[in-house]
């Protein structure tokens, strides 16, 4: 019993993970209060995840800060792409609601499948900007590559994403406490769960780039 509560014991162990996931969290919404930083806030976000699940994160804040400052550009045209398309996804969708017929019906389809793309767009192009470097479209193709080459984590991922926002918006009750969660820990949580599906993924990635010698096209951000 005494080795259970001890420092190295599981009991610490985990209140230092739960902690470390708090941190990350509130740094995450700080990071994306100017809106425009979203991207790279969730760049950087994913970079710590990622470590986490390798047991390599280090010093939240400066990881953290680290992959913020090198993916910004990159990361920043990519969330903007991502706003711009999910902007006309609503605009679509509005339109939809308000007409009806066959056509509008096959809109809708089509209005689907695009609010698809862009979910997996959104879980697999930040952790890939945050391992490595590529032009944008070329992280987002890779994106779309990855994710369905790996169909079943991707369909596990996203039920993980439609059943946190269903929960959130069950009703008023869920709601407020959502609020609450996602304010404290939950986007971080959130992505270390994807981050445990997708280490594997980056690693066999990382593996391939490293066989290929130096290929300016693929570059692992460096852990100091």
């Amino acid at each position: 019993m005494r080795e259970f509560f001890n420092l190295d014991g599981p009991v610490f162990v985990w209140l230092n993970r739960i902690a470390d996931i708090m941190i990350l969290n509130i740094i995450f919404l700080v990071f994306c209060i100017p809106v425009v930083t979203i991207g790279a806030s969730f760049t950087a976000m994913s970079y710590v995840t990622l470590k986490m699940s390798e047991g390599k994160e280090g010093y939240i804040i400066r990881s953290f800060w680290k992959s913020f400052r090198q993916n910004f550009r990159q990361s920043t045209i990519m969330w903007l792409i991502l706003a711009a398309f999910g902007a006309l996804l609503g605009v679509d969708f509005y339109m939809v609601q308000q007409a009806s017929g066959t056509s509008w019906t096959i809109m809708q389809y089509i209005i689907f499948v695009g609010a698809l793309i862009w979910v997996i767009l959104f879980l697999y192009a930040f952790p890939l900007q945050a391992r490595f470097f590529n032009p944008v479209m070329t992280t987002l193709r890779n994106a779309l590559l990855v994710a369905f080459a790996n169909a079943p984590r991707l369909i596990l991922m996203i039920a993980v994403c439609v059943g946190a926002v269903v929960i959130t918006l069950w009703n008023t009750s869920t709601f407020v406490w959502a609020i609450l969660f996602w304010m404290v820990i939950g986007f971080a949580l959130m992505s270390l769960l994807n981050s445990k599906l997708q280490i594997g993924i980056i690693h066999k990635l990382s593996g391939e780039a490293e066989s290929d010698g130096e290929d300016p096209d693929h570059w692992e951000v460096d852990e100091n």
